[in-house]
């Protein structure tokens, strides 16, 4: 239950604000899991499960524990506050280590490969040695309650046109769990993607604009995708971003899925803490104040609202507090459809609520007027207070209405530093920002040495276009597209093969993306496949016009060969001869037109043999052939 009326946006939140005079600042935390074959602390594989394939279960409740100087992290405890029950789907491939029923074997070496590989790449300096930490998360995304992660280097930089943008740290860390959904009890989770190698990259905060923010994601998600060791596709790249402004606080937003979004996202943080600076200076005009924490179900005693009304049934309680000189400020919008009562009710539904009301939006949902000014009076709230409050059972509404305080008395001194989840291009608060306590040392796993001086970076996908341009006479759309593109490596394999550039590009990026469309299940096809496609055609047995045939055959019956697909859908080459014959008697059936027309015939004529040999001989060889026999009888 969201208390919040819906209502127009007072302005465009886009990128209307002076970045500069603000003092923004802004860093990069990039989050890209690796394509190796195993996972980082075990021997399983990297591939992604459907849930529904899951063979059994298991819960855990996970609580916070102290770090080596006897403190407890403060996003971890806030994390702890309400009691959840936390399921791990398994799969026939999940072993003891991802159920945390064994201690974690030795860090992957082909993952410390790619991440030196990605060092050399962003000029960073690898530690001589990598020591594995626990990071202390206890939403149930890890069975174990925390995360391992390890520095690998430091120090190094890319180019923006604003300027250079340090790179701080390179870390190797293992995925977390995937979230399945919602139980009743807690979070149900997947243990398939837990342990996938995953490389974290933070930059310092030199960015100092959203496009700035954007080019610089842009520049590291294409040295990423340059080692050809990174998994591509949704969910497999996640950005963080750290947004504060001179005013302001550090914001950390979590979870920005796609590059496209980041200068909406990080312009979208600014305008909030714009705004919150702004309702700050009001309240501080107005001497603003937050009262205590008043029971007040006995005003709500027989309420016409059903939301109250259900929420009190049995031991429900009405919690409320009084927000001195916050009249008007609680329906304040700071974001597109978010107002200061959202982020109220953020904090409150930490603690198991559904969300809060407030008294710039009542009379609202069955509450009467009568009872809003019954509600006033219970708190001793004056006309240019507000009131908020929460009905739910006891002990949830007696955390949540302190939780919405603790909100208010931070709206009095400006912007909370704080994390936050993505939601397009607006966020919600998660929990405070974790603190030192966060980390300690991982003692199950060794320390690795690191070495860099056999490590050849690789070519830059920038570097490919301009080589798939000057090496293989692609244009620059396509030469971009195919370097970019998942089927790089089967582009080059293609053309290692004896295939002809342009056509092995077309085919990789064209013709896959028009079978897909079609609802030919190509992703049936591994590169091998297609390139015993690709054989067929450069051995003549097969034609150009015949291959995406070939290829949606191959898809749609997986235990075909090649060879046998052609046979089978009468793909072969047709001879010289027999195509001379299927001309000649298309150019007789027509003679009149050809008579009448002459060579103007022959766009028509060509569509006609074409379609009469099915794709069983290359076009420049009709073509050819059809020029000839028009020209015989024009």
């Amino acid at each position: 239950m969201s208390a919040e009326p819906d209502h127009d946006p007072d302005g465009d939140p886009g990128h209307d604000h002076d970045y500069e005079e603000l003092g923004l600042v802004a860093g990069l935390e990039i989050h890209q899991q690796l394509d190796t074959d195993t996972k980082l602390f075990c021997g399983c594989p990297t591939d992604r499960r459907e849930p529904d394939n899951s063979t059994h279960r298991f819960r855990r409740y996970l609580h916070p524990t102290r770090s080596e100087l006897g403190e407890i992290d403060v996003a971890a405890l806030e994390e702890a506050s309400v009691e959840r029950e936390f399921e791990y789907l398994a799969f026939d491939s999940t072993c003891l280590v991802e159920a945390d029923d064994e201690p974690p074997g030795r860090i992957d070496s082909e993952a410390v490969d790619v991440v030196l590989e990605i060092a050399a790449l962003l000029d960073m300096t690898p530690i001589d040695q990598a020591h594995v930490m626990r990071k202390l998360v206890i939403d149930g995304s890890n069975t174990a309650g925390f995360q391992r992660s390890a520095l690998v280097a430091d120090d190094g930089a890319i180019e923006t046109s604003a300027g250079t943008v340090e790179i701080e740290d390179l870390m190797l860390e293992e995925e977390s769990a995937g979230r399945v959904d919602e139980t009743e009890s807690g979070v149900r989770y997947a243990l398939d993607r837990l342990g996938i190698p995953l490389v974290e990259i933070g930059t310092r905060p030199d960015i100092t604009s959203p496009a700035q923010a954007k080019e610089a994601a842009e520049r590291i998600g294409m040295l990423l995708r340059s080692t050809g060791t990174v998994k591509r596709g949704l969910g497999t790249i996640r950005q963080d971003v750290n947004v504060s402004i001179a005013e302001g606080a550090r914001v950390e937003l979590k979870g920005v899925q796609s590059l496209d979004d980041i200068d909406d996202i990080v312009a979208g943080e600014v305008h909030r803490q714009v705004e919150l600076l702004a309702i700050r200076d009001e309240l501080d005009e107005r001497e603003a104040g937050v009262g205590e924490p008043v029971d007040v179900t006995d005003v709500f005693a027989g309420t016409d609202s059903s939301v109250i009304d259900g929420a009190l049934s049995g031991d429900g309680r009405a919690m409320a507090v009084r927000l001195e000189g916050f009249a008007g400020l609680v329906g304040h919008e700071i974001q597109p459809d978010r107002r200061l009562g959202t982020e109220f009710a953020d904090h409150a539904k930490r603690h198991g609520v559904g969300g809060i009301f407030h008294t710039d939006e009542l009379p609202a949902y069955g509450v009467t007027e009568s009872e809003v000014d019954a509600l006033r009076e219970a708190v001793d709230a004056s006309e240019d207070d507000a009131v908020a409050m929460v009905a739910a059972d006891p002990e949830p509404a007696a955390a949540a209405i302190e939780a919405v305080a603790e909100r208010a008395r931070a709206a009095i001194a400006g912007v909370p530093e704080e994390t936050r989840g993505v939601q397009e291009t607006t966020s919600e608060y998660l929990r405070p920002l974790p603190g030192a306590a966060r980390m300690y040392p991982e003692t199950d796993v060794p320390p690795v040495e690191l070495d860099i001086e056999n490590v050849e970076p690789p070519e830059l996908l920038t570097e490919k276009v301009d080589r798939y341009e000057s090496e293989h006479d692609l244009d620059a759309g396509l030469a971009e597209q195919v370097a970019y593109g998942r089927r790089m490596g089967l582009f080059e394999a293609a053309v290692e093969q004896g295939v002809d550039p342009t056509l092995a590009a077309q085919t990789v990026e064209s013709t896959v993306t028009e079978l897909r469309r079609d609802g030919v299940p190509i992703e049936q096809l591994d590169d091998d496949r297609f390139l015993d496609a690709f054989a067929l055609l450069t051995a003549g047995e097969v034609t150009t016009e015949g291959l995406p045939d070939l290829l949606a055959t191959l898809a749609e019956n997986p235990d075909l060969s090649p060879a046998e697909a052609a046979d089978q859908e009468g793909l072969g080459s047709a001879g010289n001869e027999e195509v001379r014959e299927i001309v000649v008697e298309v150019v007789e059936r027509n003679a009149d037109q050809v008579e009448t027309e002459g060579m103007g015939a022959f766009s028509g004529l060509m569509g006609e043999c074409m379609g009469a040999l099915g794709g069983r001989a290359e076009g420049d060889t009709v073509s050819e052939l059809l020029r000839e026999e028009i020209q015989k009888r024009a």
